[in-house]
């Protein structure tokens, strides 16, 4: 385990990983003591996630989580961030059209720190448009939190083989446009597995598998602290530990180990 600061890591460092078959460890960070605490473990990269509009903020869905709430985050995080690489989540209805998805992006990079934006969906157009400006991005596919008012339930997606073959081809269009990284949610693992060798650009699952590049939890689950039910896909890596520190050492050993997520854990 790396705990010793070379230096931050770039998206290169990150595609590096995936090339050289070491398993890339992202964890959820929303404000400066836990993101201090997650960076001098060596965790790859901190998602600073519209999750918290649900642990932070107490909400049922990330739908009302703002624009200027994740710059502020951002912000928290990346004032102490010395070497994780870092994401923003680009919130509900932030990214409607290319005009606006630049003009929210550019504030997640310019006033909070972050590196790279991720958005929902197959949105083809925006993530060429921010590609275009230099602005690097991180798709993310399967279960999309943000449009849970249309799919009804918190559900795996991509189990049937239409829907399994749309994965497959949005996952190749957003590389083709531009994605640097893809994160996988709540998909059969063996689909995970298929796209994450498919693909050149890093596949980070939560709730896809153990096969997926690298993977992703958010923060509280993982401590088990929040308000609601841990999903299924989560591990209470607490529950043995006597620190949050000690915890996310765990986490971090058992994804570079690919001994997590366990069968248990995935679809």
């Amino acid at each position: 385990m790396n705990q010793v600061v070379d230096k931050p890591l770039s998206i290169n460092d990150i595609t590096a990983m995936k090339r050289n078959g070491e398993k890339i460890t992202c964890l959820t960070a929303y404000d400066a003591g836990f993101a201090a605490v997650i960076d001098k473990v060596g965790i790859d990269i901190m998602l600073v996630g519209d999750s918290l509009g649900m642990v932070i903020q107490g909400h049922s869905t990330t739908v009302p989580v703002t624009i200027e709430q994740m710059v502020y985050h951002t912000q928290c995080v990346s004032r102490v961030r010395k070497r994780a690489y870092l994401i923003a989540d680009m919130p509900f209805m932030t990214y409607g059209s290319t005009d606006m998805a630049a003009k929210n992006a550019a504030q997640l990079l310019q006033t909070g720190g972050a590196q790279m934006v991720k958005l929902e969906g197959a949105k083809i157009d925006c993530v060429r448009f921010l590609v275009e400006q230099g602005i690097p991005v991180c798709g993310h596919l399967g279960l999309l939190p943000q449009s849970i008012h249309q799919l009804g339930a918190y559900s795996v997606q991509g189990k049937e083989p239409e829907a399994a073959q749309k994965l497959r081809d949005d996952a190749q269009q957003l590389q083709q446009t531009g994605a640097s990284l893809l994160v996988l949610e709540c998909v059969p693992a063996a689909l995970a597995k298929q796209i994450s060798e498919e693909l050149t650009i890093p596949v980070i699952g939560i709730g896809a598998g153990v096969d997926c590049d690298g993977q992703v939890l958010v923060l509280y689950d993982m401590l088990n602290i929040g308000t609601s039910k841990r999903p299924r896909f989560s591990k209470d890596f607490m529950a043995d530990c006597n620190s949050v520190e000690d915890a996310i050492k765990a986490y971090q050993h058992a994804v570079k180990n690919a001994e997590f997520p366990g069968l248990e854990h995935s679809f």
